[in-house]
C-alpha cells in the first residue's frame, strides 16, 4: 500500500462561510449589532432576566411619528340625557354654551367640536347649533319640536 492508494472514508464537507453575501447576507443570521452579534461571548441568564423586567414600549407601532394621527379632531360626545337635564325649553345647544355649564372640555383653549348623541329623551323644543348629531338624537330633536341648525348629521 501506498499513500497516493489512500482514500478517506467520509467526504471533506467544509462549512459554508457566513456573513459575505448571499443568501445569508449582511449580519447573516446573527441578528443586530453587539455582544449577541459576536460568537463565543452570550449574555449571562441574570441579565437577561433584567432585561425581561424592564417595561416595553406599546400602542404606538414601530415608528410613532408616522402611526399617531396628530392632527385629528377630537369630537366630544355629548348625551341627549345630559341636555335635558342642562337646559330649559327654548335654549340654544352649542358647543360654546356646553363648555359654560361644564358638559364638555375646552380643546386647545377653544369650544370642541361636539357630537350629540341619542341616549336618554328629550321632552323640550331646543335649538341646535354648530354641533353634529346622530340619527337617533336628531330624531330626538326633531319629535320634541326642536330645531337644528348643524354642521354635519348621521343618517343611521
Amino acid at each position: 500500500m501506498q499513500l497516493h492508494l489512500l482514500s478517506p472514508r467520509t467526504k471533506h464537507k467544509k462549512n459554508p462561510p457566513v456573513g459575505r453575501g448571499g443568501k445569508r447576507g449582511k449580519t447573516s443570521g446573527r441578528g443586530g449589532k453587539g455582544q449577541t452579534a459576536r460568537a463565543g461571548h452570550k449574555m449571562r441568564p441574570e441579565s437577561r432576566d433584567l432585561i425581561k423586567k424592564m417595561p416595553k414600549l406599546r400602542g404606538h407601532g414601530k415608528n410613532r411619528a408616522r402611526t399617531v394621527r396628530t392632527n385629528r379632531i377630537a369630537v366630544s360626545p355629548v348625551n341627549l340625557a345630559a341636555i335635558e337635564a342642562s337646559y330649559k325649553a327654548g335654549e340654544t345647544v352649542s358647543p360654546a354654551s356646553l363648555v359654560a355649564r361644564g358638559l364638555v372640555r375646552r380643546a386647545k383653549g377653544r369650544a370642541p367640536m361636539v357630537k350629540i348623541l341619542g341616549t336618554g329623551s328629550l321632552s323640550k323644543a331646543l335649538v341646535v347649533k354648530g354641533c353634529d348629531l346622530s340619527g337617533a338624537a336628531r330624531a330626538a330633536v326633531e319629535a320634541a319640536g326642536g330645531t337644528i341648525h348643524a354642521r354635519h348629521t348621521e343618517t343611521a
